[in-house]
């Protein structure tokens, strides 16, 4: 029996020695386990960092571009109101500017043989006369009218000269 309880004991303590080592094995793995979960915590926290960083910047950069395209549609407006502004002023300019065409002689033609109206051929009983008045041109008895002792001029220089005469 003492030997039976020596052995015994001894079996106790190598179990006993085991079991201390798988403690001390399992206490080194939690250690291990506890700085990799400490590393994944901080390693979380800087990637949720990260990520609300990111999401700001997405943010900021949204309303960067909102209110640059509101800007751009401002301007768009803008451009367009002051198209129609010169638009309507061309208009009124045309408008003021229909009624000033006045007709302006035309310049004697170069063929000197031709009325500068209504291009009659001169002959011999068709007389020519040199308009006295802006044109300088050849017309003749019928295109032409009498300006008194200055002479004859064409019917369209006597017009702008006498308006009230038409």
């Amino acid at each position: 029996l003492p030997q039976r309880l020596a052995s015994l004991a001894a079996a106790a303590r190598e179990e006993t020695w085991q079991i201390r080592q798988q403690l001390q094995a399992q206490r080194q793995e939690v250690a291990r386990l506890q700085e990799e979960l400490s590393r994944a915590r901080h390693d979380g926290e800087r990637w949720a960092s990260a990520l609300q960083r990111a999401q700001r910047e997405a943010l900021e950069r949204e309303a960067m571009r909102g209110a640059e395209q509101a800007r751009q549609q401002e301007l768009i407006r803008d451009m367009k109101e002051r198209l129609l502004e010169l638009l309507r002023e061309k208009d009124a300019l045309w408008q003021k500017t229909e009624g000033i065409d006045t007709p302006m002689p035309s310049p004697a033609p170069r063929d000197t043989g031709l009325c500068s109206r209504c291009h009659k051929d001169f002959r011999l009983l068709s007389r020519r006369y040199s308009c006295s008045r802006l044109c300088q041109g050849k017309v003749c008895h019928a295109c032409s009218t009498a300006f008194g002792k200055q002479g004859r001029c064409c019917l369209i220089c006597y017009q702008q000269r006498h308006p009230q005469a038409t």
